[in-house]
């Protein structure tokens, strides 16, 4: 999995804060003596559909700084590569079918074959890598590209633009509460994702649709139920993220320059999201058209 597509799960997220369709999923939020924009990101988009919404434009051209989750320009795959590979290994005399059972192993060998994986390469694979490789590589087959994602789209305006960039958090940060979870909870995870590769398609495109227009009714309904029924990836994913980064927001506030902060959606709104944390500490936020 390449360092372009190692969110693709944390893109999804609700727009629960949105006043009114047609809205941008960009808020401005006021500092003492500058502004921090906060984006809601959509990690990947469909190829020829990948345009984003206006507020971004305008969010980009009055910032000085593109901050991300993590800094993708400085990522180096070499050492990306060595820390997935050590950190979704299973122990040794252990395979994925001795963890999961002949039923189990079956339905992961049907969605990898589908996806284009073999599982030479996945039966020495904790589950929770499992299930990000085969949905990285069904979202590729079924047209839906990491370039094309909000992230990369900045990135590479920003490197042309010979503008800085930062990050909120390491790899270690981003992906250690997935290798941190305990077993049991890894395989519920595998469940979820192969249940959901039938109308992954027609499903992204509906969060996809609903992003572009704001619609956070039909956002809510296509993405808050699962995170909600499963706290046991919310809470490391999401909610502890969301704690690190505020003193981060907060110090970038403090600043006299601009900046433009993009995370994933879900990240930004909804209990325990970064607006309604800020909200909380008094920032005056202002949703974009």
């Amino acid at each position: 999995m390449g360092r372009k597509a190692l969110g693709w799960f944390l893109a999804l997220g609700l727009f629960g804060g949105l006043e009114a369709q047609g809205a941008s999923p960009v808020w401005a939020v006021s500092g003492a003596h500058n502004t921090v924009y906060l984006a809601g990101s959509v990690h990947l988009l469909p190829v020829g559909d990948a345009q984003l919404p206006r507020g971004f434009e305008h969010a980009y051209a009055d910032s000085k700084q593109l901050v991300m989750e993590m800094d993708l320009a400085k990522v180096n795959p070499v050492e990306m590569t060595s820390w997935m590979m050590d950190h979704s290994a299973l122990p040794a005399g252990t395979t994925l079918h001795g963890v999961l059972g002949d039923a189990r192993y079956e339905r992961v060998r049907t969605a990898a074959t589908k996806a284009g994986l073999s599982m030479d390469g996945l039966d020495h694979v904790a589950p929770w890598m499992v299930g990000l490789e085969i949905t990285d590589s069904a979202y590729l087959q079924e047209g839906f590209d990491p370039d094309d994602g909000v992230e990369e789209q900045l990135l590479r305006r920003a490197q042309a633009d010979g503008r800085p960039t930062g990050g909120l958090e390491t790899l270690e940060e981003e992906l250690g509460g997935l290798a941190a979870l305990p077993q049991a909870d890894q395989i519920h995870m595998l469940d979820q994702t192969l249940g959901e590769l039938a109308d992954l398609k027609s499903e992204m495109a509906d969060v996809v649709g609903a992003w572009r227009r704001g619609d956070a009714a039909k956002l809510g309904a296509l993405l808050s139920t699962e995170y909600r029924e499963f706290p046991a990836l919310y809470k490391p994913l999401v909610l502890e993220r969301n704690e690190r980064w505020v003193p981060q927001i907060e110090t970038l506030l403090n600043g006299r320059e601009n900046v433009l902060v993009v995370v994933g959606a879900l990240h930004v709104v909804g209990d325990g999201g970064l607006l309604e944390r800020l909200r909380r500490k008094g920032y005056r936020i202002t949703q974009l058209d």
